[in-house]
């Protein structure tokens, strides 16, 4: 250190003595760049405070350096020159000292030397550099600086090169300006202004101190430094002859006014646009207050400068609307042309340019319109003017694209003059059109793809601003309708195929740029505009297609948006000319059927795109104080309803959304028209409804809608406090057409499309079937289309809907479908199925087809077959055949099951041709189909009738019980109705009888004798039971009498069968015993009528109650007994049977021997009739001897009776006659055979045998030596009697009998004389008389009680007595058998 402060010492004293002599000389020279570099090593050493040495070095170094400073200008340039390689060497460590050293001969005006601007330069760019620079450096770079003069100071400021040390220079220039204003000198503001190549020019400064204000917060303080820096420079004393002091006054105002809001906000929250505008308006009321054309000028040409070489876009932005507000500014008219048409050759390369061209002349137009106008008119004949076109002096690759940036600036500029005008602008607006239209037509460029390309962007510009002022509506455009005209051309010119451009697309923009604007067009146009736009876009290929086409993946997606956005511009024209006149929505929807009805998917989804929207936006439109009328709104919501079920799910989805549309269209229609006639809305329901409700839904179409809140979105509909149903806008005749143009639908070979048109007849049908017309030309289309090819699904679809219609209107349809030819084929057999699957048409044919049957079968019969009736049978064997609707068959089951079986009476008495076939049912796989004729059709529906009232029941017992055979035949119907009604009885349940017996009790004496025996067939069976026996308020017994004392023998069957029935319950019984003598004459009737009468007595007799039923028993035991021989073997079973019941009955009372008596009559019937080879008649007589022997005591042969069966029972009548013989006393075995006498005269020769067999059989058992010989020879007469009978087997059987009898009294005689000749010893030994030993089997006088049977038995035998009392001078003591009077 020590060394080094001797050396800067020496070097000090050197330059000292120099200083002091003036003149260094040559050696000086040459060694001045080492001093200098000596000097700086010393200066760049740290001083240290505590270092004596250290602080001496660098103050003598210093001292040197002062010492070094020239006095000639070489040696001037040479200290500078050494200063520049110092710079460029670039030195950190030497950065402060070379700071200092520069500081140093800025003192001495070192700075202002030309090699002084590099030193400068070196000096902003420290001061450019980052913080991490030392902070004296800082200061000292400041320093530096503030030594330069202001005006080159502030033109270093300006200039773009410095852009990052701005801040620095401004606020040293403000600094500067400050304190020559203190000073009272006018800073910059000299005559340095004149020389504008050395310095900044006024213009140019206030252009880029402005401009860098329009960015207050770059770099953190640019436009407080700007705003600063202006205000510093225009003192209120300036008396400069430009800038004066209204300039400054209004600097003095405004500049500390934005300056605070800058202060007061943020760069995240300073509104950009505000300020801008704030700036913008400073600097037009500046030039106001400059008020001087020359000086403009200059500014005018500097911004023009300023906007052609700057390149950020935000403040060329902004210079463009400086520039508006400059020339707004002047009123120098031939300056504001020049300007204008200055600013149009400016360059427009970009859009940015083009739209800041645009804003400049919208500003100056506002207050020199027609210049302006005027001077566009001047620059648009480049377009047409071949002679003075700058275009086609350019190369020819560039002349089309610069045509259409002239174009562009052109209608641009129109555009935002339309935007920035207050109405002035319209009143040029027809001629400005009919211009645009000659740019196209006179072009001096060819009209390929690319010219309207750009052309039709650049008008788009123009009609987009035109159509959105609100003042636009208020004027009438002429050339309007030739504008679109024009635009439809280029649109046909397209391409169907491809879609290489956006021609259309922005065609039809212009066209919806111009929509309310007059004149309005007319609907022919606007027919020919629909079909013209509709055909261009929608018969576009798929975008699959063009995307194939594609020759990249970025050209296939720009392909798919450009489509896209050509789709929606066709929307946003349809809402257009919704707008334009709403009343014709109908006709825009009307264009589109020939694409709503494609094959092709991609064109029907365009066209429900379409429908969607413009029925989407009118209902958005809330405007229904105009009519929209749907003249033809069947077809329309046909056209819609098949699309719900479209194949393509988005076509289903948009067109849910556009029923939905029409719905909020209809009903807010028909709620203003309400409000209008001062009616109240009523209270809706909570329900809301969407488009949702008919997405792949036809059905919901014509269904009730009624929404209490109508959502707003996608539609904004009030809400709405009722509504009806979507069906109830149809006209009869729309709704007419709605089914028939839907019919049309059903053949087409998109499944979802033909069920969607069967779903939308059934909706319909349903809701509004009763109000259709035509009905004879739908049901004869439907049953064209069914016996079609169709899908299987809008089969049973159309079927359904053809119930639906059949079941509003029954009486038309019905009718038309009986009236077909029977046999039915499939499809007509499918619609009466059909029928019978839905409650409500089920219930109304039904009534319809009882009806037919019941008006029919009510006249005159007639031998003739009927052919009406025959197919109700077969229409109602579909009906129940699969019927799911047993509610509605259980409603209609009395009329309807009476109707069927009056009907199959009236059929089985008609002469049926052979073979005759009327229904045919079909049988499973591999089966044969099964025919049907009247009889069998009917039989099958009533067993159907029960099935489908779920009375399966009822059909089980008829097949048990041969109804169905019964039924069959005319002479036997009634007999299988009353079986049937058994089966009711058994299974249905007492609600359903006493509904049965409500309706045939009104049938009881109908003039018609199918419903008479019908009815009172039921009435007797229905009373089996007990509920119904017990009705109150009827009188069942009368009726019943009345029936049986008729003549007709069935109805005396009927009429027993009911006192039969009615004699089964609790109390009828006892009511019945008065009618026992009436009924006891019935049992000589006719084989049915008796076996009833004898049910009738059986069952008052077995259901009596208390001790008089053995007394009725009694009263009628004589008549009953013979029927258990009658020749009729139904009136025999049913005697012995009914005999059964009354036995086992009567034992329960412990009958006496009055009753015992006239049981014991019974005996020898039954025994006789055991001998029966009918098996029944055998089983019948064994239960009625099992109950026999169970009264009279006979237990031993109870069991033997109750096995009997047709092979053992002759056995079982030679036990009982052994018992009898064995068991019994002679008087009763001899009452017996007496009894079967009066059976040895019978008419039935099976009677006759069978008296002998139990003659014989009884003879056998007996000891005949102790039977008088009297009896003896009575009974051989009485069997010899039957020695000539006509039946050769009975005289065989009496010569067996009568040979027997012989042997038996021969053997037994033979015996005896022996045994008599030892007994007759015997007692002469033993003196005893021999006592009479024959016994009596015969009485042979009368008893009184006898009957006449008897009595002609007795007379029969009248003859052999007398003989006997002849031959036997004794006499036969007579002992009476009384039967007695009573049971006691």
């Amino acid at each position: 250190m020590l060394t080094l402060s001797l050396c800067t010492q020496c070097i000090c004293q050197l330059t000292e003595a120099l200083a002091l002599s003036g003149y260094g000389g040559i050696n000086l020279e040459s060694q001045l760049e080492n001093i200098i570099g000596v000097l700086f090593k010393q200066l760049s050493e740290t001083v240290k405070d505590s270092d004596s040495l250290s602080v001496q070095n660098h103050s003598l170094a210093l001292r040197s350096f002062y010492n070094l400073m020239p006095q000639t200008e070489q040696l001037q340039s040479e200290v500078m020159h050494s200063v520049i390689i110092m710079i460029q060497e670039d030195l950190k460590p030497v950065q402060k000292a070379l700071l200092n050293f520069i500081e140093m001969l800025g003192q001495h005006d070192y700075l202002a030397l030309p090699q002084g601007n590099f030193i400068i330069n070196y000096v902003i760019r420290l001061s450019e550099s980052d913080c991490s620079n030392e902070e004296d450096i800082q200061i000292l770079c400041s320093k530096i600086l503030q030594m330069v003069s202001l005006p080159k100071l502030i033109t270093l400021a300006c200039q773009p090169s410095n852009t990052l040390a701005f801040v620095l220079l401004s606020k040293t220039a403000t600094k500067m300006a400050l304190r020559a204003r203190s000073r009272g000198q006018v800073p910059y503001l000299s005559s340095f202004h004149l020389s504008p190549t050395q310095f900044i020019s006024p213009q140019k400064l206030l252009i880029h101190l402005v401009v860098l204000s329009v960015k207050p917060y770059r770099e953190g303080e640019f436009g407080v430094s700007s705003l600063r820096l202006l205000y510093a420079l225009h003192p209120i004393t300036s008396l400069h002859p430009i800038i004066n002091s209204s300039v400054g006054q209004l600097w003095m105002k405004k500049i500390p006014q934005m300056l605070q809001i800058l202060d007061d906000h943020t760069e995240k929250n300073l509104n950009q646009e505000e300020w801008e505008d704030r700036l913008l308006q400073f600097s037009s009321q500046s030039l106001v207050a400059i008020d001087d054309d020359s000086w403009l000028e200059q500014l005018i040409k500097v911004v023009l400068e300023r906007i052609n070489y700057f390149s950020d876009d935000e403040e060329k932005a902004f210079l463009y609307k400086f520039f508006g507000f400059t020339l707004r500014t002047s009123r120098n008219m031939t300056l504001i042309k020049m300007m204008i048409s200055s600013i149009l050759q400016t360059v427009h390369e970009e859009l940015q340019e083009r739209e800041g061209i645009a804003v400049a002349l919208s500003i100056v137009s506002m207050k020199h319109l027609k210049i302006v106008l005027d001077q566009l008119q001047v620059y648009s004949a480049v377009l047409t003017d071949k002679d003075s076109s700058f275009i086609l002096k350019l190369m020819k690759e560039h002349q089309q694209r610069e045509w259409g940036l002239v174009c562009n600036i052109i209608y641009l500029s129109y555009s935002k003059i339309i935007l920035e005008s207050k109405g002035d602008i319209f009143t040029h607006l027809d001629g400005i059109l009919a211009m645009v239209l000659q740019h196209y037509h006179n072009c001096i460029m060819e009209k390929d793809k690319n010219l309207k390309l750009e052309y039709l962007e650049a008008l788009t510009k123009l009609t987009n601003i035109l159509s959105s002022h609100p003042m636009a509506f208020q004027f009438k455009f002429p050339q309007k309708l030739e504008i679109v005209t024009f635009m439809m051309e280029l649109i046909r010119e397209e391409p169907l195929n491809s879609i290489s451009s956006s021609i259309r697309l922005k065609a039809m923009n212009i066209i919806t740029d111009f929509r309310k604007l007059h004149p309005l067009m007319e609907l022919e146009e606007r027919t020919e505009l629909l079909r013209t736009c509709y055909k261009s876009v929608l018969c576009l290929p798929p975008t699959e297609v063009l995307q194939k086409e594609a020759s990249s993946l970025q050209e296939a997606q720009a392909t798919v948006d450009l489509f896209r956005e050509t789709l929606q511009s066709l929307l946003r024209l349809m809402e257009t000319l919704t707008v334009e006149m709403p009343s014709r929505i109908q006709h825009c929807l009307e264009l589109l059927d020939t694409w709503l009805n494609s094959q092709k998917d991609n064109e029907r989804e365009r066209a429900m795109w379409c429908t969607a929207r413009i029925l989407g936006f009118t209902a958005k439109m809330n405007n229904f104080g105009m009519d929209i009328e749907f003249s033809r709104l069947g077809r329309l919501v046909r056209l819609l309803a098949l699309r719900c079920q479209d194949p393509v799910d988005n076509i289903c989805f948009l067109s849910a959304q556009a029923v939905y549309s029409l719905y909020c269209i209809l009903l807010l229609q028909k709620q203003m028209g309400r409000k209008k006639q001062g009616l109240w809305e009523e209270e809706g329901k909570n329900e809301v409804y969407s488009a949702n409700v008919f997405y792949n839904n036809t059905f919901e179409i014509a269904k009730p809608f009624c929404p209490s809140t109508l959502p707003l979105q996608p539609l904004t509909c009030e809400p709405l406090s009722a509504s009806e149903a979507f069906a109830e806008y149809f006209t009869q005749m729309q709704l007419t057409t709605l089914v028939l143009t839907a019919m049309e639908g059903l053949t087409d070979s998109r499944a979802k499309v033909s069920l969607a048109a069967a779903q939308l007849m059934s909706a319909v049908m349903k809701e509004r079937g009763r109000d259709m017309i035509k009905i004879e030309e739908v049901v004869e289309g439907i049953l064209e289309r069914l016996n079609s090819q169709l899908e299987p699904n809008t089969k049973e679809e159309t079927v359904r809907a053809m119930c639906l219609l059949a079941g509003n209107n029954t009486h038309t349809v019905v009718p038309m479908l009986l009236n077909k030819t029977l046999p039915w084929d499939r499809t007509n057999l499918a619609l009466w199925k059909a029928f019978g699957n839905q409650r409500e048409t089920t219930i109304s044919v039904l009534q319809l087809l009882i009806g037919i049957l019941e008006r029919l079968h009510s006249k005159e019969e007639t031998k003739e077959m009927a052919f009406q009736p025959v197919a109700v049978t077969c229409a109602l064997y579909e009906m129940l055949s699969g019927s799911l609707c047993q509610e509605a068959v259980q409603e209609l089951y009395p009329r309807l099951l009476l109707a069927i079986l009056c009907h199959l009476y009236w059929v089985i008495e008609q002469n049926v041709p052979q073979k005759m076939v009327v229904y045919s049912k079909e049988g499973g796989p591999g089966s044969k189909s099964k025919p049907f004729d009247p009889t069998s059709c009917a039989l099958e529906v009533v067993k159907l009738v029960f099935s489908a009232a779920a009375y399966d029941g009822v059909v089980v017992y008829g097949d048990q019980h041969c109804c169905w055979d019964l039924l069959s035949c005319p002479r036997f119907y009634y007999i299988g109705i009353m079986n049937l009604t058994s089966g009711i009885v058994k299974t249905c349940e007492p609600a359903m009888l006493h509904r049965i017996l409500n309706l045939v009790r009104s049938l009881l004496y109908s003039s018609s004798y199918h419903w008479k025996i019908l009815a009172r067939a039921f009435y007797a069976q229905l009373l089996w039971h007990r509920s119904v026996a017990q009705t109150l308020g009827q009188d069942f017994l009368v009726n019943l009498i009345k029936w049986v004392k008729e003549p007709n023998l069935i109805m005396k069957e009927v009429g027993l069968r009911g006192i039969s029935n009615l004699a089964l319950h609790p109390g009828q019984a006892e009511s019945l015993k008065g009618q026992v003598p009436f009924l006891k004459d019935l049992l000589k009737n006719e084989a049915r009528v008796t076996v009833q009468a004898v049910k009738s007595l059986r069952n008052i007799i077995c259901h009596g109650k208390g001790e008089d039923i053995k007394v009725v028993f009694c009263s009628i035991s004589k008549q009953l007994c013979p029927l258990i021989n009658d020749e009729r073997d139904q009136v025999k079973i049913s005697a012995t049977s009914a005999l059964s019941h009354m036995l086992r009955h009567i034992d329960k009372f412990k009958p006496r021997l009055t009753t015992r008596r006239e049981i014991y009559t019974f005996l020898v019937p039954l025994l006789l009739s055991i001998q029966d080879n009918n098996t029944e008649v055998v089983k019948a007589c064994g239960r009625a001897l099992t109950e026999w022997t169970n009264v009279i005591g006979w237990s031993s042969l109870t069991q033997t009776f109750r096995h009997t069966t047709l092979s053992d029972h002759i056995q079982v009548l030679e036990e009982t006659c052994k018992y009898l013989v064995n068991t019994s006393k002679t008087q009763l075995v001899g009452d017996l055979l007496f009894q079967s006498f009066g059976f040895l005269k019978s008419s039935q020769s099976f009677l006759r045998a069978a008296a002998i067999n139990f003659i014989a059989l009884t003879v056998k058992k007996l000891n005949m030596n102790q039977i008088h010989e009297d009896d003896v020879e009575l009974l051989q007469n009485a069997i010899g009697n039957l020695r000539n009978d006509p039946v050769e087997s009975i005289q065989s059987l009496v010569n067996t009998t009568l040979k027997k009898i012989d042997e038996y009294i021969n053997f037994r005689s033979i015996s005896t004389s022996r045994m008599s000749q030892i007994s007759n010893n015997i007692l002469k030994v033993t003196g005893i008389k021999n006592p009479e030993r024959k016994k009596r089997l015969f009485r042979s006088v009368k008893r009184e009680t006898d009957d006449d049977d008897n009595q002609k038995i007795w007379s029969w035998l009248q003859s052999p007595l007398n003989s006997l009392r002849n031959r036997y001078s004794g006499r036969v003591k007579d002992i009476p058998h009384k039967l007695g009077n009573s049971d006691k």
